[in-house]
């Protein structure tokens, strides 16, 4: 019963926030690399932001850097993904990801190899 679950999508309007959360069941997070990816209809999926086992090491994409903010909570087995000053072309499927084989950067954002995969939550952002 190894599990991710993600949470804390909704519609949003442009400029708004939202906190989208990844919650872990059967597997301890501080074992994994973790990513967040998302895919809008008729898209390729696309990373957007990782960060390490430790929580030490972050990145994220061009498109959203500044405006997203990835941090985990290892005590909570959770990571979070704060998303801020959203724009309607961030609408997508979100979903969260785990590795333990690979770290946290720009090529592991663009594999698409990972261990364990949630089963997303939806974020619109429209007016």
């Amino acid at each position: 019963q190894r599990q991710l679950v993600e949470s804390g999508g909704g519609l949003v309007q442009p400029g708004g926030s939202l906190r989208l959360s990844c919650a872990a069941s059967g597997l301890t997070l501080d074992y994994y690399t973790i990513g967040w990816f998302r895919q809008a209809p008729g898209k390729e999926r696309e990373g957007v932001s990782c960060i390490s086992r430790a929580g030490t090491s972050t990145y994220s994409v061009d498109s959203v850097k500044g405006r997203f903010t990835v941090s985990r909570d290892n005590a909570r087995n959770t990571v979070y993904l704060q998303m801020n000053s959203l724009k309607p072309e961030d609408t997508a499927g979100y979903y969260c990801a785990s590795t333990g084989r690979a770290l946290c950067g720009r090529a592991y954002l663009t594999s698409i190899t990972n261990d364990y995969w949630g089963q997303g939550t939806q974020v619109t952002v429209s007016s």
